[in-house]
């Protein structure tokens, strides 16, 4: 054992207009749920009992990855999809706490391997369940990816659809063991629209894109604040970054969330939103939808990665 609620439309007509992202062209027929689950049925396992693995990456804290992973995790469960959800966060884990599971300890049936833990139809796992809460993890880059490793292949995890993976930020030794050892179906990056967290998403829809993991889509978060008084809606963190970054990138755009306060204190809670708040729970569903239609493209790619020293 290891010891959409969109823009008003006056709004995104003054600020969109110039921008030619793919979501921009004609709209393609919607593919039904039923549908889009026997193609991604149809496709060899990424592993033993998980069908399909997708990493949620930001390049940078601080932009709601985690918070998104929640709610992309519980939002697919509610869709019908049987979903696990990883925190692969070793430094800074998350999800126990917005999942209601804090101080919640990993158990073993023998000793050698560990039983995921269930919250909101959701089978989970973290390394929050294994160290002290209040301890920092002081680990070099090898030692957390052997880590990493051990939470996947020592989980007895369920059958499942789909095994979301909360990453951390940055693209080191983590996300480079996930992409050598494991074969994952895709990726989304989340981002928000000013400039300092667009530099870094870029730079990990460019990491993606080198070893060769192909990029779902990207949603921008923090999109812009609806005032709930008079209706104004206010871009705080600037305008149209992430569907620029679409552009340039050359990658879909699966949504624009707004900043909605709500949605922390839910998390905060230990509770997904998208339980509770109806029009980000309708965000969120078209978001899965534009990102399982994605998946049903994206080829489960296993590369190998030569790390030299010159």
């Amino acid at each position: 054992m290891f010891n959409w609620l969109k823009k008003p439309a006056e709004k995104a007509t003054t600020t969109d207009e110039n921008i030619n992202h793919p979501d921009a062209e004609a709209t393609p027929p919607v593919t039904e749920l039923g549908d889009l689950l026997t193609l991604l049925a149809a496709t060899e396992p990424v592993m033993r009992n998980i069908q399909h693995i997708v990493l949620v990456a930001s390049g940078k804290g601080g932009v709601g990855k985690s918070t998104t992973a929640v709610n992309l995790a519980a939002t697919l469960a509610q869709m019908g999809l049987r979903t696990g959800l990883l925190d692969a966060d070793i430094y800074g884990p998350s999800i126990p706490l917005m999942l209601g599971l804090e101080g919640a300890r990993a158990d073993s049936p023998d000793n050698k391997l560990l039983n995921p833990k269930q919250a909101f139809g959701l089978s989970l796992q973290s390394i929050g369940f294994l160290v002290d809460p209040d301890k920092a993890s002081v680990w070099r880059g090898p030692m957390a990816s052997q880590a990493l490793l051990q939470l996947i292949n020592e989980t007895l995890w369920p059958e499942l659809d789909i095994l979301i993976v909360d990453m951390p930020p940055g693209t080191g030794d983590i996300q480079l063991t996930l992409a050598q050892k494991l074969k994952v179906s895709g990726a989304v990056i989340v981002t928000t629209p000013q400039d300092v967290a667009l530099s870094d998403a870029g730079k990990a829809i460019t990491m993606f894109n080198q070893v060769k993991i192909p990029v779902l889509g990207l949603i921008e978060n923090m999109s812009y604040y609806l005032c709930p008084h008079c209706g104004e809606a206010d871009d705080i963190f600037g305008t149209a970054g992430g569907l620029r970054l679409a552009e340039r990138y050359q990658v879909p755009v699966l949504g624009q969330l707004p900043l909605e306060r709500q949605i922390r204190e839910y998390a905060d809670k230990g509770k997904p939103a998208v339980l509770k708040l109806q029009p980000i729970a309708e965000i969120y569903r078209t978001i899965c939808h534009k990102m399982l239609t994605n998946m049903t493209g994206a080829t489960a790619h296993q590369v190998e990665i030569i790390i030299t020293d010159d």
